[in-house]
């Protein structure tokens, strides 16, 4: 039996033009890898608009920005989006190349996405509130 796959919601994302360039990199580098993942950043970059670093909103998702989203399934989670290196669940640091972290990428503060966890299953994530390092 053949079941359709949901149509997953992309809203409008934009990326700085470093995070761009790190991100592009990052997912040529991760291809072998974790080819999903890495194809979802494609993907994501290409439908991206790109601005200069200083022109970027306070309240877009941005490498080590924090950010603090609520599901469809009722998690309400605070996390910081940092490169696989960094990354540590226990301390909320989550990589760029998890589903979750490609999904928040580019996304502000008011807006949703449709993503699809590990496991199958469509969620729609809203992000709350935008942090951005110091």
């Amino acid at each position: 039996m053949l079941t359709k796959k949901k149509k997953l919601r992309k809203p409008a994302i934009v990326l700085t033009e470093t995070d761009h360039k790190r991100l592009s990199l990052l997912a040529e580098q991760s291809a072998d890898r974790n080819s999903e993942v890495a194809e979802t950043i494609f993907i994501e970059l290409e439908r991206a608009r790109i601005v200069k670093d200083e022109h970027i909103s306070k309240n877009a998702v941005r490498m080590g920005s924090s950010v603090r989203f609520t599901t469809d399934l009722g998690e309400d989670r605070r996390v910081t989006l940092v490169y696989p290196g960094n990354a540590d669940i226990a301390d909320g640091k989550i990589s760029i190349l998890t589903p979750i972290g490609a999904a928040l990428i580019g996304l502000s503060k008011g807006q949703s996405i449709d993503w699809e966890t590990r496991d199958g299953r469509a969620c729609r994530l809203t992000v709350e509130t935008v942090e951005q390092p110091s």
